[in-house]
């Protein structure tokens, strides 16, 4: 039991919480000991009592142990509800009563009635005074000091004191924390308290003490007669709190389990070993405290003044109030707040965003500061750091401390792809992926700013309702603005629920890319207070609710002249003259007025100083030298600085402790894991106004000298490289050392063209050619040229064709009139020349590059003596591109083949890995494709694929590439076919790295619409193609000669479809683009080829225009029913007819998976496949872009009918990026039944039933005849009633069966009395031969779409399953499962075993050991060589025809050997998936 008192004295001298020493010592140190908690706080008190005129001087008095929160507020003792309190003894209230007195209560203590409370107990075992003699004063002293700062810790941290026991169990200390306040969190309180008691006991020297915290629900109130009551604490997690202190190490603290669940987002923890206590079973974990974890940017921080709406304010908060409801509302809303500088932006906005928090917003904040505007992105750093860690959070259920394992968490759940991190890394360098850098190559900056919003919405969709807040004084860099226009664009169809602020100074300057967002901004702009709202802010900070008391003119006007109106000014003056003792309240006049100091001066407000930087400063007056020398540095690093980065300083100033110490202790800085911001921007710009310019100066020479003294980590220069290179470099242009600031920044703009950010790496060239040119000394041509030239290629790589031209243009010129003996430095030249010549390649200039070149080659062969320099292989290469863009495909074929020969060379003499060889493969392949030598095309296409696929992630850019090379030279080669699952995986690369409005995304497409075409497929092409050609319309110039196989690919397919004049049309077009590009004699075959084609469309629409019974475009646009060619038996295989319900569940396209691999095989031909179970349409667009993806793109989809099920019943369709709508998909599925049968041999065909029996009966009503002269055989996945129990086989309930019980019935009676044969594989078969999970985690390996994506799928089918069995049989929820599937089944059929776990409450998947593939098993029972080696049957003979079922019960599955089977048709999905990307099979296996 513990009982709370405000002090007991128990015989010491001094041992009081009364005492004046004490009291007084706790008003000086509290800020130090808790200038924080108000965060943790929702109440506030007052700033200063209402001193009477006649009072003596109190500055040596005991005050209110709040006194230094200048928000606190008074009420004087008539409006405390009649309450006799005088002001001085509310200092000793430190419980709820004292702020109920503040809120004017009429019954302040009635809170503390007997009540059950959430209470944490502190106990401190002082062991140094177990053993005190009474008469040694020296211990008596220790004691009484220790119960003092015991006492004023505990005060500070908003707690409670009983007293210091002292007994037979030795000397305890004990305090309590939330038995007097609903209004704090206990626990946080009493371990920050804990944690500052260990450490100011061992200030005292006190060698042996330890403590123990506890926390949870007791009996909190009155105990004893009301002569002598007492209010107290009672219950078990007093005792443990006692145990706990008993079992901590020495000097030392454990808190118990529910502290460290309370407190751990606040203080970092570790466990301790496990402890045994009294009244506790068993053994458990406590936990010590460590140090406390700073608060997050995206916290919203409380202020420290009451939030006071002034008249002029008022339209700014509803402005932004109506933006937060319109967001809200699902209406995207974006605000600019613009006002001069501690206006209060940041006040009001903070204010919107606890609002919009209490309304379920998740609030994403950042600051920036005039220093950032190079860096790209910068705004958006700690935004997209904290929007990932709250997605990981929300989804995982549990802490994550950092975005480096946000990103990891998010990629290993597929909600990122490896790519979407790699776009993330743009904006936060720690997450990039290094090894995929190189996706960024390639893309302009309207296409990298689509691709990050595409990540970027996968993320930020989780978090709706949300805010973005981007404060600072700095301007946004153009990247960060067209990032903002971007997602705002989108996020009224992807991410409606959003609410953007930008904070500033000045209204911001936008980009003319992100103009969209000034003209749909909403403007609030913030002005000085007038000097009537000055008086309303000072009423309010002075605790002047009376009106009734007035406030003195000459107080207000100096307030309000001093403070210029801003409201963080006026608290700052009257802070100070608060501190000065020099505001009372007068009684006779009734005014709040300004205290004469100096009796000798008749000005009272002479003694407030002009300067308000003298006010600002006038806190740290008494700061030692040191520390002040670390002010002024950190006032010239800047407003927020990284402290990783200024370790350097640490070894000659030590820097980073004393500003440690300048945050901790006087509250300069806010620290956020390695980064500071000072914590009032108006005093960081008090200290920098100190410094004179020379001064200035000497600072950043020292920092540089620091820099270069002492080199920062190499991992720190890893992630932080451009930072560090562009911070150091800003110093030495500080400093005047011009040739530093060349270097750094020279370095800073390396490191960004090395990781694609052209944007950034450009103006950082920008700045080291102007600290270039303010060099006293004029550096030679070599170092003027390296940063001309690699400004340029960046300028290039960002489509600025024109400023990157006159760059290096003005290089090349300078360097040929300084230099005529160019052998001075052939290298740099050789440097320039390519540069230009691939600018001009960019532009299609390919004459003017092609000169470039020819003076390049020669040199670079000459300087270079090594035969394996990849240097000289590039210049080669670059060189044989442009003569293949040209035309002169010969000559292009004879460097890229040197270049081969050298890297060849390099790579066999260790220099360079093989991937290197993938360049020349990749080059060589298209020249030799460009002179229709198709076979050697795709060899070389082949093996750069190969040499991607070992070294490179599936997702790479360079892997589409590669892809898309094989699928073209397959079209080429008439193997379309083959090529079709290899261009769509290049487009969904493409999609998922560069965007859909990219041109390497149309290329693509192009590239899939011609292996469509060579199949047959037109329409499909022409759509693709359409696609394409929207996108090259955008992304190249107008005219560009890229857009022209585009079109001649449109021409071709456009007659394939009928279209004949469009087809015409496009074809011309492309003629006039061949000669706009294109001198005589260049790409003279591609002319050749338009203009036959031209002129052969010109004669078929004349003959169709003479013709009288047609006229022009008279053909159908429609697809077109191409008739079935007879097929060939013996050479592709038995002809079969599949009717399936894809997308119920995955092995329904498993079994399409193993007919492909069999089809492979030339065992079976499927002829048609038809969806059939509703929505029949949506299963259709899955069957198509099923097949397309594993190589049947020639098998022709068809629309069944809806299985049995109800019109209006829509039954689920599990999802596939690849599932696409088809022109070629025949929405009379029945009608192509009856094509596919009328064009196969007699008893020929078979039909393969893995769905409901439906349409299989609808064709033996509507054609028996066709049914039984070609169909020899039907195979059907479902099940039949016992084989003895009549004459003819029965159907049972199996859910095919029972999807439409009539069709099922009359199927197979028709079956048996027409003597068509039939095979019944039941589900004991599939029961017999089950997988593990691991197989699907297996053939996912392989990267293939349909394998990813069977393997995502099961796992939600399987959960889907469980929730379907639980359910009641009677439950429409079950839809068609019967009613023998129950919970029991499912475990014996999933888990072996028949015991339900009560732990099953989530994802089944984790406890599931194996998986029944029904489907693929009845297509192996297709091929006669399979079943009869794999499958035991049972026979029924009916009208002198056999039928047979494989599996009749559980007992007698059908399976002749598990293993056997399983390892046949695993091997069969594996082949389909590698050979359908042309991999090797043994990666896999």
């Amino acid at each position: 039991m513990v009982s709370v008192a405000d002090g007991l004295t128990h015989g010491f001298e001094e041992l009081s919480l009364f005492g004046e020493e004490s009291s007084a010592s706790a008003s000086d140190d509290d800020n130090d000991d808790y200038s924080d908690m108000d965060d943790m706080r929702s109440s506030r008190r007052s700033l200063v009592s209402i001193y009477n005129s006649d009072e003596e001087d109190t500055r040596n008095n005991v005050m209110p142990r709040d006194r230094t929160l200048f928000t606190d507020q008074h009420i004087s003792v008539d409006m405390l509800g009649g309450f006799e309190v005088h002001p001085y003894a509310r200092a000793y209230l430190g419980t709820l009563a004292a702020r109920r007195c503040d809120q004017d209560s009429q019954n302040a203590m009635s809170i503390l009635l007997n009540e059950l409370r959430p209470v944490a107990i502190v106990f401190v075992g002082l062991h140094d005074l177990d053993d005190i003699d009474p008469r040694d004063s020296t211990l008596l002293q220790l004691m009484n000091d220790a119960f003092k700062i015991l006492s004023r810790i505990t005060h500070a941290c908003n707690g409670a004191v009983r007293d210091m026991l002292f007994d037979d169990k030795g000397c305890v200390f004990i305090s309590v924390f939330g038995a007097h306040s609903h209004e704090v969190n206990p626990c946080f309180d009493a371990t920050v308290s804990a944690m500052r008691m260990e450490s100011a006991l061992k200030d005292l020297k006190l060698k042996r003490f330890s403590l123990g915290v506890s926390f949870g629900e007791c009996f909190c109130g009155e105990v004893g007669p009301p002569i002598r009551s007492d209010y107290v604490v009672m219950g078990p997690e007093v005792n443990l709190a006692a145990r706990l202190m008993g079992k901590a190490p020495n000097r030392s603290t454990l808190v118990s389990k529910r502290i460290y669940s309370h407190s751990k987002k606040f203080i970092h923890f570790i466990k301790s070993q496990e402890i045994q206590v009294k009244g506790k079973d068993g053994f458990f974990h406590a936990y010590i405290p460590q140090t406390r974890i700073e608060r997050q940017n995206l916290e919203i921080a409380e202020p420290q003044q009451p939030f006071v709406i002034m008249p002029s304010r008022q339209s700014a908060m509803d402005s932004l109030m109506q933006v937060k409801e319109r967001a809200g509302e699902g209406k995207p809303t974006i605000c600019f707040v613009s006002g001069g500088p501690f206006l209060g932006k940041s006040r009001l906005i903070d204010e919107v965003a606890g609002k919009a928090a209490n309304d379920g917003f998740t609030i994403l904040k950042s600051f920036r500061t005039s220093l950032d505007s190079f860096t790209s992105f910068f705004p958006l750093r700690q935004i997209v750091s904290a929007a990932m860690i709250k997605c990981a959070m929300l989804t995982a259920g549990r802490e994550i401390d950092n975005e480096v394992s946000a990103a990891n968490y998010l990629v290993d759940e597929n909600i990122f792809k490896k790519t979407d991190r790699v776009n993330i890394g743009s904006i936060v360098p720690t997450v990039a992926d290094e090894q995929l850098l190189s996706l960024l190559s390639g893309l302009n900056p309207k296409a990298r700013t689509r691709t990050i919003v595409d990540s970027l919405m996968k993320i930020l969709k989780l978090l709706q309702p949300f805010m973005i807040i981007l404060e600072g004084d700095g301007d946004i860099d153009p990247s960060s603005w067209s990032l903002l226009a971007e997602l705002m664009q989108r996020a009224s169809a992807e991410c409606p629920q959003i609410m953007l602020i930008v904070s500033s100074r000045d209204s911001p300057t936008i980009t003319s890319a992100a103009s969209n967002l000034r003209r749909n901004a909403v403007q609030v702009k913030l002005t000085p207070f007038e000097k009537y709202e000055t008086e309303l802010f000072l009423r309010v900070m002075l605790g002047v609710r009376n009106r009734d008391i007035a406030v003195d003119q000459k107080l207000l006007d100096v307030v309000h002249d001093r403070a210029n109106g801003c409201p963080l000014f006026i608290e700052c003056v009257v802070r100070w003259a608060l501190e000065k003792n020099m505001i009372e309240y007068v009684e006779g006049s009734k005014k709040m007025s300004l205290k004469m100091l100096d009796e000798r001066s008749d000005d009272v407000t002479a003694a407030i100083p002009r300067e308000l930087s003298n006010i600002l400063l006038a806190p740290f007056n008494n700061l030692p030298p040191p520390l002040w020398d670390a002010l002024k540095i950190a006032s010239c690093i800047g407003y927020s600085f990284d402290a990783d980065l200024y370790s350097t300083l640490n070894q000659v100033l030590d820097f980073m402790p004393k500003i440690r110490e300048l945050a901790v202790k006087h509250e300069c800085f806010e620290q956020t894991g390695s980064h500071f911001r000072w914590k009032q921007q108006a005093v960081y710009e008090a200290v920098k106004s100190l410094l004179m310019v020379n001064q200035r100066q000497n600072i950043h020479r020292m920092i540089v000298r620091a820099f270069k003294q002492h080199k920062i980590a190499n991992d720190d220069i890893d992630v932080k490289g451009g930072d560090v290179h562009r911070l150091l470099g800003r110093h030495c242009a500080l400093a005047q050392d011009w040739a530093g600031a060349f270097e750094q920044y020279m370095k800073a703009g390396d490191r960004a063209k090395a990781t694609f950010n052209f944007n950034e790496a450009s103006k950082m060239y920008e700045e080291a050619i102007d600290f270039q040119a303010k060099m006293t000394e004029q550096p030679p041509l070599r170092s003027r040229m390296i940063p001309t030239i690699n400004l340029g290629t960046c300028l290039r790589e960002l489509a600025r064709y024109k400023e990157a031209e006159a760059v290096l243009t003005r290089c090349l010129n300078e360097a040929q009139s300084e230099f005529s003996d160019i052998t001075l430095d052939e290298h740099l030249y050789v440097r320039a020349l390519t540069a230009l010549a691939a600018l001009y390649q960019a532009q299609s200039k390919y004459e003017a590059a092609r000169k470039l070149y020819e003076k390049a080659v020669p040199i670079a062969r000459n300087i270079q003596e090594s035969k394996s320099s990849l240097w000289l292989a590039g210049n080669i290469a670059g060189y044989a591109e442009t003569l293949r863009k040209s035309g002169d495909l010969p000559q292009a074929e004879s460097h890229h083949r040197e270049a081969l020969e050298i890297r060849t060379r390099a790579v066999q003499e260790k220099s360079c890995t093989e991937l290197e060889l993938a360049v020349s493969y990749t080059q060589l392949g298209c020249t030799l494709a460009g002179m229709r030598q198709y076979e050697d095309a795709y060899e070389q296409h082949h093996r750069a694929l190969a040499l991607r696929y070992r070294y490179l992630d599936f997702s790479h850019g360079l892997v589409s590439e590669s892809l898309n090379y094989c699928a073209e030279s397959l079209c080429a080669l008439g193997r379309g076919g083959e090529g079709i699952p290899l261009a769509l995986h290049a487009v969904e690369i493409r999609k998922l790295i560069f965007g859909t409005s990219h041109p390497a995304y149309a290329h693509a497409l192009s590239v899939l619409a011609s292996c469509y075409h060579a199949v047959g497929r037109s329409f499909d092409a022409r759509d693709c193609l359409e696609k394409c050609l929207e996108i090259c319309e955008v992304a190249f110039q107008k005219n560009h000669a890229n857009i022209i196989p585009n079109l001649m690919n449109y021409g071709n397919v456009l007659r394939s479809t009928g279209d004949l004049v469009k087809a015409r049309i496009v074809y011309q077009r492309a003629i006039t683009i061949h000669q706009l590009n294109f001198k005589r004699g260049q790409q003279a075959s591609q002319l050749e080829k338009c203009k036959t084609e031209l002129e052969d469309l010109s004669r078929k629409i004349e003959l169709l225009e003479s013709s009288a019974s047609s006229a022009t475009n008279n053909l159908s646009h429609a697809p077109l029913k191409v008739p079935f060619a007879p097929p060939d038996i013996e050479d592709r295989g038995t002809p079969v007819i599949v009717f399936t319900d894809i997308g119920r569940d995955v092995d329904d396209e498993l079994a399409l998976v193993v007919m492909s691999s069999l089809r492979r095989m030339h065992l079976l031909n499927p002829i048609a496949v038809i969806t059939t179970l509703c929505p029949e349409e949506s299963r259709a667009h899955l069957a198509r872009g099923t097949l397309d993806a594993i190589g049947m793109a020639d098998v022709p989809v068809g629309v069944g009918s809806s299985g049995g099920v109800d019109s209006d019943v829509e039954l689920e369709v599990y999802g596939a990026d690849y599932s696409r709508a088809s022109p070629c998909i025949h929405e009379d599925g029945m009608g192509l039944v009856y094509r596919a049968l009328e064009s196969v041999p007699p008893k020929s065909a078979q039909i393969l039933c893995i769905a409901s029996l439906s349409d299989v009966a609808t064709l033996i009503r509507e054609r028996e005849e066709l049914f039984t002269t070609k169909v020899k055989e039907v195979i059907l996945m479902g099940g039949v009633v016992s084989l003895e129990a009549g004459e003819a086989l029965i159907p049972d309930s199996a859910y095919n069966n029972n999807c439409d019980v009539s069709a099922a019935r009359f199927v197979y009676k028709k079956c048996q009395e027409l003597g068509v044969p039939t095979a019944t594989l039941s589900r004991w078969a599939a029961y017999g031969c089950p997988i593990p999970p691991q197989l699907l985690d297996e053939i996912a390996k392989s990267e293939h779409m349909v394998a990813t994506n069977v393997r995502g799928v099961s796992k939600l089918s399987i959960d889907q399953l469980w929730n379907k069995v639980i359910l009641h049989p009677a439950d429409p929820r079950r839809e068609k499962l019967p009613s023998r599937c129950d919970i029991n089944w499912f475990c014996r059929t999933f888990m072996g075993t028949t015991e339900v776990s009560k732990d099953w409450t989530s994802s089944i998947w984790s406890h599931v050991k194996k998986l029944n593939m029904y489907d693929p098993l009845a297509v192996l029972l297709c091929v006669p060589a399979y079943r009869s080696t794999h499958f035991k049957w049972k026979t029924k003979i009916v009208n002198g025809v056999q039928h047979i079922v494989v599996g009749t019960s559980e007992l007698d599955t059908g399976i002749c050997n598990r293993l056997s089977l399983y390892h046949e048709y695993a091997t069969l999905f594996l082949t389909a998936f590698t050979e359908s990307l042309h991999k090797e099979k043994s990666s896999f296996l």
